[in-house]
């Protein structure tokens, strides 16, 4: 006598099938359809108005960006001229002397003349094209911290800075990268609880003082955060005054660590004091 469980199995088994090569066919009709239309109306490079193989950068742009590839500090995301070896620290000495609030940190490319016009234009240009290119960039660079993270915080905008610019950039790029990773989004557990002036020009002291006492939890964000490990995503670390801020309101709310994943850092941003 057959089994009839047995024919259960062998009917799940080709369901399975059949619906795996639906998908299949479905993702080679969408790529077909990409492909046919990126040769109709090539993509256009972000940075001009070239066309090229894929939504990206010109070849000249990709060139000057000095991206940051391991060996790198574990704290603050700055390159180490070599790697040395099993036994050699993994953070920089100005990260062994005095640690940042937020655990980890990691930078897709250093800022400078190079990615700071591409910077500028998505946060101030209002060219959001570039959002999902650095959270490409970010993806990579901050693979292992994505990998330990349970949730992506954006550093917020004071609600008058987000009308007049519209968007907070660092939400644009936080938000794929979430998505791209299976990771909890939560774009309003931090709040930006008081107006700050812009941190441009301000020595270390000046940028602490600036954003001292500038970012809280929600009561609902602290439910949320509490006991988990949170990945802050910002556009560009220049001293880390506004991320550990953040971080610390973050642990002070109850979670269980915080890294930093940044577009950009500036190749002097964590240096021993003389």
């Amino acid at each position: 006598m057959p089994n009839p469980r047995s024919g259960a199995v062998q009917d799940g088994d080709w369901s399975a099938r059949w619906e795996d090569g639906r998908s299949r066919i479905g993702r080679g009709l969408t790529a077909f359809g990409r492909g046919l239309a990126d040769l109709v109306l090539p993509p256009m490079a972000h940075d001009s108005r070239e066309a090229t193989a894929a939504a990206g950068l010109t070849t000249g742009a990709w060139n000057r960006v000095v991206f940051l590839e391991d060996p790198v500090c574990d704290g603050c995301g700055a390159a180490f001229e070599y790697d040395g070896g099993d036994f050699a620290s993994d953070r920089c000495a100005a990260c062994l002397a005095q640690p940042y609030a937020f655990a980890r940190a990691r930078a897709a490319c250093v800022y400078d003349d190079a990615s700071r016009g591409l910077i500028l234009k998505f946060k101030h240009g209002d060219q959001q094209q570039f959002a999902g290119l650095f959270a490409r960039w970010l993806s990579r660079a901050g693979a292992p911290l994505i990998e330990d993270c349970d949730a992506v915080v954006p550093v917020p905008l004071h609600p008058s800075r987000l009308l007049a610019r519209r968007f907070n950039q660092a939400a644009e790029i936080a938000r794929p990268m979430a998505r791209a990773a299976k990771r909890d989004y939560l774009p309003d557990a931090l709040i930006r609880a008081r107006a700050t002036e812009t941190q441009g020009g301000r020595s270390l002291r000046g940028r602490k003082l600036n954003v001292k006492a500038a970012f809280a939890v929600s009561d609902a964000g602290a439910r949320q955060v509490r006991g988990r490990r949170i990945l802050l995503v910002d556009d560009v670390l220049t001293t880390g005054a506004t991320a550990e801020a953040c971080a610390k309101a973050l642990l002070d709310a109850g979670a269980r660590a915080v890294d930093l994943a940044v577009i950009a850092r500036v190749k002097s941003a964590r240096e021993l004091p003389r």
